[in-house]
């Protein structure tokens, strides 16, 4: 079944304010390498989140992104994908729905975001530079992600 993005993410919400965890395949290629779309799958809980952890989130634009939080000024957030060599967005705290707990590889295998390893990876990952980042991805998604 299809389900349009403006409704399942609603219910997503609804299921996050009542403290359930969920679990949903991902969509596009905005957070390669850590998240390949149309292949896994994320779990979220609504928890307190901080700068680097992946979240769900609700732009003002009403449209909803699974991106990495680059900073936290008073009420504002702003994010961007792993996979996004430019570009930010920017919401309010209160538009975070949710925090990345575990990325489910082929929605099957458990990788933990919060452990010390993954949290380095994606240190070194925000580290590089943009060349780096832009040649590195052009390679990955051919060889890898079947768009």
């Amino acid at each position: 079944m299809i389900v349009p993005n403006d409704i399942l993410f609603a219910h997503i919400s609804e299921l996050l304010k009542e403290g359930k965890t969920v679990n949903f395949k991902v969509k596009g290629v905005s957070m390669l390498p850590f998240i390949v779309g149309d292949r896994d799958s994320v779990s979220i809980k609504a928890l307190p989140f901080e700068e680097g952890d992946a979240v769900l989130a609700q732009l003002p634009s009403s449209a909803y992104v699974l991106h990495r939080v680059l900073k936290i000024e008073g009420t504002r957030v702003t994010l961007k994908g792993d996979g996004n060599l430019l570009g930010t967005e920017s919401c309010s705290v209160t538009d975070v729905k949710g925090k990345v707990l575990a990325v489910l590889k082929k929605g099957e295998k458990r990788v933990e975001v919060n452990t010390p390893a993954y949290k380095r990876k994606i240190r070194f990952w925000n580290s590089l530079p943009y060349i780096v980042k832009r040649i590195y991805l052009a390679i990955y998604k051919r060889i890898f992600v079947r768009l």
